[in-house]
């Protein structure tokens, strides 16, 4: 005997409610990643914590919304809940924003309090929005279900129309959406889909009783006036913004101080990604030392002897114009993935082909890309970092090994590693694992930084190479080159290899980074970093 559970009626626009909340759903997910990831960078840990709560904030949803099924099994009720839910998703970016501004500004600033007070209260804003949507599945379940015997069919249903909606909301927004429109486009848009099929079918239900939920978009454009305006993050003291734009990638700024300087900053805006000057290309920071890698083979190395070089982390093209300047018409191969910062670097570092017609530029992964190209180099440099993380598979046993296949038989590769004053495990584990690869490895601490420079040369060589090779130069030798030399020689540091060695099958790159990071903070590290600012 079938028991008949509700009135058979049709639930077309109810599958579609569902495919819209699935969808809108994955889409504020990866939307949230974004959104904490132009402040707090996008780290196994910030991915944690993102995923790991919304998963929360959804099981809290699936539970609620049986029980609130069973008690109030209308289709009002449901599309009322979703509207609710949209209009407090849409709410998100604009709450969120006084919120990332300050931290954004306190990361600068490394108000280490700061910043993690405002990572959990805008994870904490996702609460009540993601909870309510979480109630769509049940809910719809229980008002689709006809009678007992096909409980099963309808339940499969509707997850299964669920799920495609969040297959959907995974691909669009970080394919599309996020890098056409931006983050907060991306909320608006798909809190917007939401709630213009949830009016609807509240509409549809309680007629014109739904009219004063159109106050709601009202609230959201006056809202978006008053908050959206100006700059995620304030350019520095005595600096001008001159560009900011938001990619795929990377929320992107860059800056200008008062003596023409201009710098790249990405996401959180700890660390430099680029610096330009019209008239001056020596910064004595880490860029510069990409031109010692060479000078490390046996004396006399001499300008002459340079073939072609490639940058992994080209950014907005520092190191590119160096090589350029000293090495004119040499061959480079730059390669970054974000086309935007090439578009900045386009527009503001010169890196265009009347400045720099010997540089080719690829927009793709670092590592992929290199195992594309045919050229042999002098010295393949990377550069890729995403304070304070070196991706993982560009530090493996196996990447350095496709790394010297494409150097010439005197190649050199040079990496910029991070580290603190006392803590130098990532650099005593990318010289361990360069060592399996290759016969000698030398180390140069930049001033003024936390980076350390890391040579690897395809010969057996010494540190006193370099400073044969400074004293070999000949007269005509471009200034830059023998400054940095001079510079390299200064900063010589012995190197030591820890008991770590990165794979491809293992590779706990940002592991130990955390660690290293936080025995930083701990040991009052904040104060230093304010002390660079």
């Amino acid at each position: 005997m079938t028991v008949s559970i509700s009135k058979n009626r049709n639930n077309t626009f109810l599958y579609l409610t569902v495919f819209v909340s699935g969808m809108a759903t994955l889409a504020i997910e990866m939307s949230a990643s974004r959104l904490l990831g132009s402040v707090f960078g996008t780290s196994n840990l910030v991915w944690a914590n993102v995923i790991g709560l919304i998963l929360l904030y959804l099981t809290a949803g699936y539970f609620i919304g049986g029980r609130w099924a069973d008690r109030s099994p209308h289709k009002r009720t449901f599309y009322g809940i979703l509207v609710w839910g949209a209009f407090l998703c849409a709410l998100i970016p604009l709450l969120s924003r006084p919120v990332l501004r300050g931290a954004a500004n306190a990361f600068v600033n490394a108000n280490v309090g700061v910043s993690l007070g405002s990572f959990v209260v805008v994870i904490i804003l996702f609460a009540i929005p993601i909870t309510l949507l979480g109630t769509a599945s049940p809910f719809a379940i229980r008002l689709a279900v006809q009678d007992v015997a096909t409980t099963g069919r309808t339940t499969g249903r509707i997850n299964g129309i669920s799920t495609l909606g969040s297959l959907v909301g995974t691909f669009l927004p970080v394919l599309l959406i996020i890098p056409e429109l931006g983050t907060f486009a991306t909320f608006i848009l798909f809190s917007g889909a939401l709630y213009l099929v949830a009016f609807i079918g509240l509409f549809r239900e309680i007629g014109k009783r739904a009219l004063p939920y159109l106050l709601m978009p009202l609230i959201i454009a006056i809202l978006s006036w008053l908050v959206m305006s100006g700059a995620l993050r304030d350019p520095l003291a005595n600096a001008t913004l001159l560009y900011e734009d938001e990619s795929a990638y990377n929320y992107i700024q860059v800056q200008e101080d008062n003596h023409g300087n201009r710098y790249l900053y990405l996401n959180e805006g700890q660390g430099v990604h680029s610096q330009w000057h019209p008239d001056i290309l020596e910064t004595r920071r880490t860029w510069d030392f990409f031109l010692t890698g060479p000078y490390f083979n046996a004396a006399p190395y001499s300008p002459a002897d340079v073939q072609a070089a490639a940058i992994i982390g080209l950014a907005a093209g520092t190191i590119a114009r160096q090589y350029t300047h000293v090495y004119p018409g040499i061959p480079l191969d730059g390669i970054e993935i974000d086309p935007a910062i090439i578009r900045a670097g386009e527009l503001f570092f010169d890196m265009n082909p009347s400045a720099m017609p010997n540089l080719t530029v690829y927009a793709e992964d670092g590592r992929f890309a290199l195992n594309h190209l045919n050229r042999q180099y002098s010295m393949i440099g990377i550069d890729a970092y995403r304070p304070p993380y070196i991706p993982w598979h560009l530090t493996t046993v196996q990447f350095f090994e496709e790394v010297r296949d494409h150097l010439t038989e005197d190649g050199t590769v040079v990496i910029n590693v991070g580290r603190t004053q006392e803590d130098r495990r990532l650099v005593d584990a990318l010289t361990a694992t360069l060592l399996q690869v290759f016969p000698s490895v030398h180390g140069m601490d930049v001033p003024l930084s936390f980076n350390t420079i890391l040579v690897a040369t395809n010969q057996p060589t010494t540190e006193q190479n370099l400073l044969d090779n400074l004293n070999a130069l000949p007269a005509d030798a471009d200034s830059l080159l023998r400054s940095t030399l001079a510079l390299g020689v200064e900063t010589l540091v012995p190197v030591t290899a820890s008991s770590t060695i990165f794979t491809d099958d293992r590779a706990p790159v940002e592991t130990l980074v955390d660690s290293l990071v936080l025995n930083f903070l701990l040991g009052g590290g904040a104060e230093q970093l304010q002390g660079n600012n």
